[in-house]
C-alpha cells in the first residue's frame, strides 16, 4: 500500500460539479492500493500516517502531528501510484490491486484514521475526481507499507 501525504492548509475534491470531500488545515492523503496488501499494511500506514510529526510547534520545529493538533484527514483512492513506467511509454498498472479488493482496504483505512478519533472527508471511489491540493510548506511525505 502506499500513500502520498501532503500538509494542507484546504484540500477539496468533487466529482463533476459535486464536492463530495472537503477540509481545512490537515493532511491531503493519496492512498494506491497493491496487489497482495492486506489490512496489516493500511494499519501499519494508518498509525503512521496520524503520529507523522510534520507539523510545526511554537519553536517552529516539526515537532506535532495531525493527531496531537486533532486535525482533518481527507483520503482520496489513487491506483495510479502504482504505475509502472520502466517500460515504453505507457504506464502499467499490473501491480495495482483491482477495484473489488482495493476498494474495502480503502474504506478500511479511513475507517482506521476514524478509530484514532481524526474526522476523515473522502473522495469518491471509481470516479474521475478533481482534487484541489493547497500544499502547506510544501511538505509531501510517500510512504509504502512494503518498505518497513
Amino acid at each position: 500500500m502506499r500513500v502520498v501525504i501532503q500538509r494542507v492548509s484546504r484540500a477539496k475534491v468533487s466529482v463533476g460539479t459535486e464536492t463530495v470531500g472537503e477540509i481545512g488545515p490537515g493532511l491531503a492523503v493519496l492512498l494506491g492500493v497493491g496487489v497482495g496488501d492486506t489490512e496489516a499494511d493500511l494499519r501499519y500506514l494508518a498509525d503512521k500516517l496520524v503520529n507523522l510529526r510534520i507539523f510545526e510547534d511554537d519553536s517552529g520545529k516539526l515537532n506535532l502531528s495531525a493527531l496531537d493538533l486533532r486535525l482533518p484527514v481527507l483520503v482520496v483512492s489513487q491506483f495510479t501510484l502504482y504505475g509502472d513506467c520502466r517500460k515504453g511509454r505507457r504506464p502499467s498498472f499490473t501491480e495495482a490491486a483491482p477495484p473489488e479488493i482495493s476498494e474495502p482496504l480503502y474504506e478500511e483505512f479511513c475507517r482506521e484514521i476514524e478509530n484514532y478519533g481524526l474526522q476523515v472527508a473522502k473522495g469518491r471511489f471509481r470516479s474521475h475526481m478533481v482534487v484541489e491540493i493547497f500544499n502547506d510548506g510544501p511538505v509531501t511525505i510517500v510512504l509504502d507499507s512494503r518498505q518497513r
